[in-house]
């Protein structure tokens, strides 16, 4: 491990200090370029789309919010309480508490772009490959186009987002402040971008709104390029630490997993959602707090799109549990069954779906070449 904390076992993510521009300008390092990111590179042509532009998508389709839930019901887990169905009784107060849930979840995932935004333009900043330049750049772009695209479908269907939670606004701020290259793709290549990837296949497989439907498929084509990033720097890390090092990347690991898993949907940050509908917010976490066990986390992580399910099969597939921290994760997922599952993602049918669509959109003029998700 480096003085600076960073552990690199791979020239392709030597880095710098974000003020030692000098070290940018050193000679060598033009001709010194990997080619370890060309396919992901070369594969941003194929998932191009503008925000901006009605023929990839129109913000502008209606959507009637005060009649027809964005989500269905049972998706709203304080909805399942007998204290909450039982004081929404009126249909359009049900309609409007589900649709103003779904905005506190269209907003966290607002608030992880900006976070996915800063984060890879400030590994622009640090990375001395031009290759892991090059990709942070590209992601720059589809993050800040991400960014656009779902503060325009909030302000369609809202008018505004709302404030992000303290638990992911303080984990955020841990990753994309940390001087350390490995918290950085470790806490938002492979976990905020695997959650999103769960997440978005979750809400894609069951949002009533087609637009909202096809921005997150939209999403989707980048993101699962995004997650394959964090993929390369596994593999070409991992098998390389120490026994030392390997202990701190599993530690950083869990902490950021134990942090989502614990608090990212905690009833404690929805209060303000209860009150504006007249609900005591202490009955409505009590409720909950005996609903949400070890072993209803354990049946929900039975489902393939269960973001916190991709969690552990993202850490587990990059190699980075080990006996260590194995039990604990185990207490929610079976490991043996996760693993046997191989290294295919969650959302990556979708997302080649998606880029499909692209493809006749961007590439009508010519045959599209044969497509999959890029692993390398």
């Amino acid at each position: 491990m480096a003085a600076d904390g960073n552990i690199t076992k791979d020239i392709i993510y030597d880095a710098v200090a974000p003020d030692d521009f000098e070290s940018m300008l050193e000679l060598d390092r033009y001709n010194a370029r990997s080619t370890a990111f060309d396919k992901i590179i070369s594969a941003t042509h194929d998932h191009f789309w503008d925000p901006l532009d009605k023929k990839y998508i129109d913000f502008d389709e209606p959507f009637d919010m005060e009649n027809e839930m964005i989500l269905p019901e049972d998706m709203i887990i304080s909805m399942s309480t007998d204290y909450v169905s039982n004081h929404l009784s009126d249909w359009k107060t049900r309609v409007r508490f589900v649709n103003q849930s779904a905005l506190r979840s269209f907003s966290s995932i607002l608030h992880g772009e900006q976070g996915a935004l800063n984060l890879s333009a400030s590994l622009c900043h640090v990375l001395k490959d031009q290759g892991a330049q090059e990709y942070a750049a590209n992601q720059t772009r589809e993050e800040a186009r991400h960014v656009t695209g779902f503060a325009k479908y909030i302000k369609a269907r809202w008018g505004r987002p709302v404030e992000c939670g303290p638990t992911l606004k303080t984990l955020l701020v841990e990753i994309i402040g940390s001087p350390e290259v490995y918290k950085k793709i470790i806490g938002m290549q492979m976990l905020v971008e695997g959650l999103a990837m769960g997440a978005f296949a979750t809400f894609f497989n069951n949002i009533r709104d087609p637009m909202g439907k096809k921005l997150l498929q939209l999403v989707m084509t980048d993101e699962a390029f995004h997650h394959k990033f964090g993929k390369i720097w596994a593999d070409r890390t991992v098998p390389h630490l120490t026994a030392e090092e390997h202990a701190i990347i599993e530690d950083w690991a869990a902490h950021c997993f134990q942090t989502l898993l614990f608090n990212l949907v905690s009833p404690s940050q929805q209060r303000d959602l209860y009150e504006e509908f007249g609900l005591d917010p202490d009955k409505v976490i009590a409720e909950m707090a005996e609903m949400v066990t070890d072993e209803t986390r354990r049946e929900n992580m039975k489902e393939q799109t269960n973001i916190f399910r991709v969690l552990v099969k993202t850490l587990l597939n990059a190699g980075i549990i080990t006996d260590r921290t194995r039990a604990f994760y185990a207490t929610y997922v079976d490991m043996d069954e996760l693993k046997a599952e191989g290294d295919r993602m969650v959302g990556d049918d979708i997302a080649e779906e998606g880029i499909k669509y692209l493809q006749e959109i961007n590439f009508k003029d010519r045959v599209a070449a044969p497509l999959t998700i890029a692993a390398e």
